[in-house]
């Protein structure tokens, strides 16, 4: 990934996060932590929170002693930390350097964050020296490759308009979408009992306005790279990307999001 990829990557707003992915990522969390079927009790920690929608999840669903979400971005802390349940905490840190002694959680969980990490393998490893031995390592990723059809649109609408943006199309940028690189990941550090499994969402907009409006956000790569596109090209993707858009007679458009989730135990 080169620098100039990077500078697209926005994480800082939370808020802005939440109205352009929060309400499908928290439909993903929501299944990922039915398949965990964690038992009570346990000790979790959310490697790269975010907003805190998987922290906060686990910590409603899953009768939790306790839930520390880390995460780099202090605007992302900031608005998890809001909303904070009992017994759940959120400090700013590095998924490579866990702030946390070794085997002293139950569950590292990941949500939507891998790809954005300089060494992934790396986070892999620090989430398994977090964990006790027989202790879960799980976490999921949106299939940019093949599932995930907003941005698939998005894309194809920008190259449309701007053959400079094929450089940042998430689809080609990010290769940990797809179940045999993400169980190879959990194999490689030394996980056992690895599988995958899709979470497929509906992702289902009142219309044009409701779908567009968010990639005004500019946190992430799509509504970073509009940032700082011209109002021109913004305006050319715009009609670019409602040329393609599967609309319905109320004008409504469904699409639909899946994500691939990897989870395994530490010998």
């Amino acid at each position: 990934m080169t620098g100039g990829e990077r500078r697209y990557d926005v994480w800082a707003a939370g808020d802005a996060y939440e109205r352009y992915m929060g309400r499908w990522s928290r439909l993903v969390a929501d299944a990922f932590l039915d398949w965990l079927s964690a038992g009570p009790g346990l000790r979790w920690l959310d490697v790269g929170c975010g907003t805190g929608v998987l922290a906060q999840g686990a910590a409603a669903g899953c009768a939790p002693r306790s839930v520390l979400g880390v995460d780099r971005s202090g605007g992302f802390v900031a608005t998890a930390a809001r909303a904070a349940p009992a017994g759940t905490w959120f400090l700013v840190a590095d998924a490579m350097a866990l702030p946390v002694p070794d085997a002293s959680h139950d569950v590292a969980v990941s949500g939507l964050a891998l790809n954005f990490l300089p060494e992934p393998a790396d986070a892999v490893r620090e989430s398994v020296r977090a964990v006790r031995p027989g202790g879960l390592v799980a976490a999921y990723v949106w299939d940019y490759a093949e599932g995930m059809d907003v941005l698939r649109a998005f894309w194809a609408a920008a190259e449309e308009a701007d053959p400079d943006a094929a450089a940042l199309n998430e689809s080609r940028r990010f290769p940990l979408c797809r179940p045999g690189t993400l169980g190879a990941l959990w194999t490689e550090a030394g996980l056992v009992d690895v599988s995958t499994r899709p979470v497929v969402v509906p992702t289902v907009f009142t219309g044009l306005d409701d779908l567009w409006t968010p990639f005004l956000s500019g946190q992430g790569p799509a509504p970073g790279y509009l940032a700082a596109a011209p109002a021109a090209v913004r305006d050319r993707v715009r009609e670019a990307l409602a040329a393609r858009l599967p609309v319905a007679g109320d004008g409504s458009v469904t699409l639909g999001a899946r994500a691939w989730a990897v989870k395994g135990r530490r010998r």
